[in-house]
């Protein structure tokens, strides 16, 4: 076993012992600070739930990163300083959120200031082997900053049925791993979507429905923002032309979500962050479909999507072509249920 594949199963593991065992310490934490989600009408839950469960999700995290870094040089760079700052920074204002509220324009100003610090530091989308990269290269800082808010609100617009979230990002997170190892040279990404994986991966038992306890901000805009980052350092600089492709297959289900929710404010005149009962999680309910069936039915969409991601990085044009013709059926099933309910 090559020394970067063990080094992605020691941060699984650590980060997925971690997220386990400190979930109930989250919980009693969000009781004690009063961060509780009560029952409302776009809501799934019938009775009070802790919703700051998401830092067990950051202790794991932060635990396999400080273990790993004592055998790894990569951790000591100015670009680790800056996502390390816009994680902390996401984090509190996470917590200051599931505690108090805060208002959706104070949230994206953050996650904006946040982006910025990250691509300040060396972070951003490298397209250097793209056609008419010339074109693109003057605005690669302003589509870093894109790229990173809109994945933090798309991870935090799926966290509605129990168990979304945690159970896309580990996916998601496990798809990453596996396209940067690939790519060789990088195992800093490696290493940070590992963690992820695994800390999220671990949260999940308490978190799958029925829930004992919410992700809230504090988990949901974490996960997305380590997933952006970790695509920019690891994916994009890997593939060339096929980044943004493999890329946006490995987290299709929450960008394809978020850009159909703010088409479909925009056309019903809707702040674009006003929250609603629009979501595909919601439709898979509303259409009939339990809450447990439902996010199934996202694991799989999810899972296909990434397998195709994987595909296409292995050069396996027939694995890729039948796992694309068996998400398609997948669709059409569930708009074809849709329509019958």
């Amino acid at each position: 076993m090559s020394q970067t594949w063990l080094l992605c199963l020691t941060a699984f593991a650590v980060s997925f012992a971690i997220s386990l065992l400190t979930t109930p310490m989250a919980k009693d934490l969000a009781y004690r600070f009063k961060a509780v989600d009560f029952p409302r009408s776009r809501g799934m839950n019938n009775e009070p739930v802790p919703r700051m469960g998401g830092l067990a999700i950051v202790l794991g995290f932060t635990g396999s990163i400080v273990l790993m870094s004592f055998f790894m040089r990569d951790f000591i760079t100015v670009q680790f300083l800056g996502f390390t700052i816009g994680a902390v920074i996401i984090v509190v204002v996470g917590m200051l959120d599931d505690i108090y509220e805060l208002s959706a324009k104070f949230k994206l100003a953050v996650q904006i200031i946040v982006a910025v610090i990250v691509v300040s530091t060396g972070t951003k989308l490298d397209f250097i082997m793209w056609p008419f990269w010339q074109y693109l290269k003057p605005f690669s800082a302003i589509i870093t900053v894109i790229w990173i808010v809109g994945l933090i609100n798309a991870v935090n617009l799926i966290d509605g049925l129990d168990g979304l979230a945690s159970g896309v990002t580990t996916i998601a997170a496990v798809c990453l791993t596996i396209l940067c190892a690939l790519r060789g040279n990088n195992v800093l990404a490696v290493v940070i979507s590992a963690s992820l994986a695994g800390s999220s991966l671990g949260f999940l038992p308490r978190n799958f429905a029925p829930a004992e306890v919410y992700m809230g901000d504090t988990g949901s805009t974490f996960l997305g923002y380590v997933l952006a980052v970790c695509s920019c350092i690891g994916v994009f600089k890997g593939y060339a032309i096929l980044s943004l492709l493999l890329s946006t297959l490995a987290m299709a289900l929450p960008m394809i979500d978020t850009a159909f929710a703010m088409i479909r404010r925009a056309v019903h005149h809707q702040p674009i962050m006003a929250p609603d009962r629009g979501h595909l999680h919601h439709r898979l309910v509303d259409s009939g479909l339990t809450s447990q069936q439902a996010v199934i039915v996202l694991y799989a969409l999810s899972s296909v999507s990434c397998l195709i991601a994987v595909a296409i990085a292995f050069d396996d044009y027939r694995f890729t072509l039948s796992l694309m013709l068996a998400l398609l059926v997948v669709i059409l099933m569930i708009m074809v249920y849709s329509k019958r309910t």
